[in-house]
Protein backbone atom coordinates (compact mmCIF):
# COMPACT_ATOMS: atom_id res chain seq x y z
CA UNK A 1 0.00 0.00 0.00
CA UNK A 2 1.85 3.38 -1.00
CA UNK A 3 1.04 6.43 0.37
CA UNK A 4 -1.27 7.60 -2.43
CA UNK A 5 -3.52 4.25 -1.11
CA UNK A 6 -3.41 5.61 2.23
CA UNK A 7 -5.06 9.09 1.10
CA UNK A 8 -7.44 7.93 -1.16
CA UNK A 9 -9.14 5.10 1.57
CA UNK A 10 -8.63 7.72 4.55
CA UNK A 11 -10.57 9.99 1.92
CA UNK A 12 -13.70 7.54 1.13
CA UNK A 13 -13.85 6.10 5.06
CA UNK A 14 -14.21 9.87 6.39
CA UNK A 15 -16.11 10.82 3.32
CA UNK A 16 -13.71 14.47 2.97
CA UNK A 17 -14.86 16.66 0.34
CA UNK A 18 -12.91 18.17 -2.43
CA UNK A 19 -12.18 21.43 -0.97
CA UNK A 20 -11.53 19.79 2.34
CA UNK A 21 -8.52 18.08 0.50
CA UNK A 22 -6.94 20.90 -0.15
CA UNK A 23 -7.54 23.06 2.81
CA UNK A 24 -6.02 20.42 4.64
CA UNK A 25 -3.39 20.28 2.22
CA UNK A 26 -2.65 23.96 2.74
CA UNK A 27 -3.36 24.26 6.79
CA UNK A 28 0.18 21.32 6.71
CA UNK A 29 2.01 23.51 4.81
CA UNK A 30 2.19 22.07 1.49
CA UNK A 31 -0.60 23.58 -0.79
CA UNK A 32 -1.93 22.11 -3.49
CA UNK A 33 -4.78 22.87 -6.16
CA UNK A 34 -7.74 21.21 -6.92
CA UNK A 35 -6.19 19.43 -9.39
CA UNK A 36 -2.93 18.44 -8.13
CA UNK A 37 -5.08 17.14 -5.41
CA UNK A 38 -7.33 15.07 -8.29
CA UNK A 39 -4.18 13.69 -10.16
CA UNK A 40 -2.73 12.06 -6.21
CA UNK A 41 -6.29 10.29 -6.32
CA UNK A 42 -6.33 9.45 -9.88
CA UNK A 43 -4.37 5.99 -10.81
CA UNK A 44 -2.70 5.74 -14.31
CA UNK A 45 -3.76 2.62 -15.70
CA UNK A 46 -1.48 3.56 -18.50
CA UNK A 47 1.65 3.05 -16.22
CA UNK A 48 0.76 0.15 -15.09
CA UNK A 49 1.96 -3.31 -15.74
CA UNK A 50 0.45 -7.01 -15.02
CA UNK A 51 3.57 -7.19 -12.50
CA UNK A 52 3.24 -3.92 -10.76
CA UNK A 53 1.39 -4.85 -6.97
CA UNK A 54 1.60 -1.24 -6.27
CA UNK A 55 -1.44 1.13 -7.79
CA UNK A 56 0.65 3.88 -9.96
CA UNK A 57 -0.76 7.46 -9.54
CA UNK A 58 -0.76 10.34 -11.84
CA UNK A 59 1.00 12.35 -8.72
CA UNK A 60 3.04 9.99 -6.33
CA UNK A 61 2.97 11.61 -2.84
CA UNK A 62 5.93 10.77 -0.17
CA UNK A 63 5.67 10.53 3.37
CA UNK A 64 6.09 14.09 4.04
CA UNK A 65 3.32 15.33 2.12
CA UNK A 66 1.02 12.70 3.50
CA UNK A 67 2.18 14.03 7.05
CA UNK A 68 1.34 17.63 6.33
CA UNK A 69 -2.16 16.46 5.15
CA UNK A 70 -2.30 14.42 8.08
CA UNK A 71 -1.37 17.74 10.25
CA UNK A 72 -3.96 20.04 8.15
CA UNK A 73 -6.38 17.57 8.68
CA UNK A 74 -5.83 17.71 12.46
CA UNK A 75 -6.84 21.51 12.36
CA UNK A 76 -9.27 21.18 10.05
CA UNK A 77 -11.05 18.98 12.23
CA UNK A 78 -9.62 20.43 15.58
CA UNK A 79 -8.91 24.03 15.04
CA UNK A 80 -5.78 25.54 15.38
CA UNK A 81 -3.44 25.23 18.19
CA UNK A 82 -2.39 27.03 21.09
CA UNK A 83 0.73 28.44 20.52
CA UNK A 84 2.96 27.16 23.63
CA UNK A 85 6.25 29.79 22.99
CA UNK A 86 8.52 27.18 25.35
CA UNK A 87 8.60 24.19 22.84
CA UNK A 88 9.99 24.97 18.95
CA UNK A 89 8.38 22.68 16.60
CA UNK A 90 9.84 20.22 15.25
CA UNK A 91 9.65 18.33 11.38
CA UNK A 92 10.90 15.19 10.62
CA UNK A 93 12.66 14.91 7.69
CA UNK A 94 12.83 11.01 7.88
CA UNK A 95 9.83 9.13 8.25
CA UNK A 96 10.15 5.65 8.27
CA UNK A 97 6.69 4.08 9.91
CA UNK A 98 3.90 6.38 8.01
CA UNK A 99 1.16 4.04 8.88
CA UNK A 100 2.24 4.49 12.78
CA UNK A 101 1.67 7.98 11.84
CA UNK A 102 -1.20 7.92 10.34
CA UNK A 103 -3.33 5.91 12.97
CA UNK A 104 -2.25 8.15 15.51
CA UNK A 105 -3.14 11.62 13.53
CA UNK A 106 -6.50 10.10 12.48
CA UNK A 107 -7.14 8.97 16.37
CA UNK A 108 -6.18 12.82 17.13
CA UNK A 109 -8.44 14.33 14.58
CA UNK A 110 -11.17 12.42 14.89
CA UNK A 111 -11.10 12.37 18.90
CA UNK A 112 -11.01 8.46 18.84
CA UNK A 113 -10.40 6.84 22.07
CA UNK A 114 -8.55 3.43 22.16
CA UNK A 115 -11.69 1.53 22.85
CA UNK A 116 -12.83 3.29 19.65
CA UNK A 117 -10.02 2.45 17.62
CA UNK A 118 -10.98 -1.58 19.11
CA UNK A 119 -14.28 -0.84 18.12
CA UNK A 120 -13.19 0.08 14.27
CA UNK A 121 -10.61 -3.07 14.16
CA UNK A 122 -13.25 -5.07 15.44
CA UNK A 123 -16.01 -3.68 12.64
CA UNK A 124 -13.09 -4.90 10.11
CA UNK A 125 -12.37 -7.95 11.94
CA UNK A 126 -9.09 -7.79 13.22
CA UNK A 127 -8.87 -8.11 16.92
CA UNK A 128 -5.76 -6.77 18.69
CA UNK A 129 -5.06 -6.31 22.06
CA UNK A 130 -5.01 -2.86 23.94
CA UNK A 131 -1.33 -4.00 24.31
CA UNK A 132 -0.65 -4.51 20.72
CA UNK A 133 -2.59 -1.37 20.24
CA UNK A 134 -0.56 0.70 22.47
CA UNK A 135 2.50 -0.63 20.83
CA UNK A 136 1.37 0.80 17.50
CA UNK A 137 0.75 4.50 18.99
CA UNK A 138 3.99 4.78 21.06
CA UNK A 139 6.62 7.48 19.90
CA UNK A 140 8.97 5.16 17.76
CA UNK A 141 12.36 4.53 19.43
CA UNK A 142 10.31 3.73 22.67
CA UNK A 143 11.10 0.54 23.76
CA UNK A 144 7.52 -1.09 23.57
CA UNK A 145 7.40 0.39 19.81
CA UNK A 146 6.46 -1.69 17.45
CA UNK A 147 5.90 -0.67 13.72
CA UNK A 148 2.50 -1.19 12.17
CA UNK A 149 2.06 -3.60 9.21
CA UNK A 150 -0.32 -2.43 6.17
CA UNK A 151 -2.70 -5.13 7.10
CA UNK A 152 -3.51 -2.87 10.40
CA UNK A 153 -3.35 0.20 8.25
CA UNK A 154 -5.46 -0.98 5.12
CA UNK A 155 -8.26 -3.04 8.09
CA UNK A 156 -8.16 0.32 10.47
CA UNK A 157 -9.18 2.56 7.63
CA UNK A 158 -11.65 -0.60 6.32
CA UNK A 159 -13.58 -0.64 9.71
CA UNK A 160 -13.49 3.47 9.93
CA UNK A 161 -15.33 3.40 6.79
CA UNK A 162 -17.95 0.87 7.96
CA UNK A 163 -18.19 2.53 11.48
CA UNK A 164 -18.78 6.21 9.73
CA UNK A 165 -21.50 5.15 7.24
CA UNK A 166 -22.92 3.40 10.17
CA UNK A 167 -23.51 6.27 12.12
CA UNK A 168 -24.30 8.81 9.38
CA UNK A 169 -26.97 6.73 7.51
Amino acid sequence: MNNNDRLLRLRYAVDIKDSDMVKAFELGGHPVTKEEMREMLTRNHAAQTEDDKENVYLKAINNQVLDAFLNGYITLKRGPQKEQKDIPQQKSKDIKHINNILLKKVKIALFLTSEDMLAIFAEAEIYPTKGELGAILRKEGHRNFKPCGDKYARNFLKGLGLMYRKEHQ
